[in-house]
């Protein structure tokens, strides 16, 4: 895996989570709407907004930079849009990360000591 590979998939991999957290965030906000006088919805929904937006834009980039399949790159997009997606985006980010340094670095020793 490349640098601007790696920076891609690590860029979705930081957002997911806030993105997360400000979905259920604006999840709550609605509903303390509707049952009190708090009405956080206007700002909270611009902060998920603006979250949305920056994981489709690092989405598509490393959808693009990593050739994910179809239907992996549609997983990641659908996680997006589910309250608690973003958090198990995240974590399959991380394994894959994780996985791809184990590999170069076998790659590496292989080289090394052939």
């Amino acid at each position: 895996m490349d640098l601007k590979t790696a920076t891609a998939l690590r860029r979705l991999r930081l957002i997911s989570a806030p993105e997360a957290v400000s979905f259920l965030l604006l999840m709550v906000c609605s509903v303390l709407k509707r049952t009190t006088d708090f009405n956080a919805v206007p700002v909270m929904g611009m902060v998920h907004g603006v979250l949305f937006v920056l994981y489709v834009v690092f989405w598509a980039d490393a959808w693009r930079r990593a050739r994910w399949s179809p239907a992996r790159g549609a997983l990641f997009f659908v996680l997006s849009v589910l309250p608690t997606g973003g958090f198990f985006a995240e974590r399959m980010l991380r394994r894959e990360s994780e996985e791809s340094v184990v590999a170069a670095r076998g790659a590496q020793g292989e080289a090394v000591g052939a």
